[in-house]
């Protein structure tokens, strides 16, 4: 049998609890929203292991069409647990990170729709700008700007 290779990672995966507050947010990030529809019935519940599910999902690209982040509003079954306030380093947490050019300006406007920085911007190396913040309904949104051509790679060992 031939070994199967990775050929793309599609997407990641978040849900919440409102699909139009989290659709604008990531929209303001610069995501663009690609398609938006009601996954429901048997079959999608045989995939999630959740059973007969009607979830609302929106599918949201990058600008450069590489990346693509798929958030979903769950109608039924209900949402069981929530796990946004979870510090950092919970196990399993989620956290998302964006390169962004201009980092100052993009935070001026994500802390108007009510966003909250979790720290401080820092300068990582020479290499990097970076910042936490808890977006929409507390997501926790990582933000690097590049400040020159080093990336991670080049000062990791």
């Amino acid at each position: 049998m031939t070994k199967s290779n990775l050929i793309e990672m599609n997407n990641m995966g978040i849900v919440v609890a409102s699909l139009d507050k989290a659709i604008s947010f990531f929209e303001e990030i610069g995501l663009q929203l690609e398609r938006r529809t009601m996954v429901e019935g048997e079959w999608a519940g045989r995939v999630t292991g959740l059973g007969d599910q009607k979830v609302e999902v929106a599918m949201m690209v990058t600008s450069d069409g590489h990346s693509r982040l798929e958030l979903s509003q769950f109608i039924s079954p209900q949402v069981v647990a929530d796990y946004r306030m979870a510090p950092v380093n919970s196990l399993g947490y989620l956290r998302l990170m964006f390169r962004v050019d201009n980092l100052e300006e993009l935070l001026d406007r994500l802390l108007k729709q009510e966003a909250e920085m979790v720290g401080e911007v820092v300068n990582f190396e020479n290499v990097y700008k970076l910042c936490y913040i808890r977006g929409v309904e507390g997501l926790l949104i990582g933000l690097a700007e590049q400040l020159g051509d080093l990336t991670t790679n080049d000062i990791v060992e």
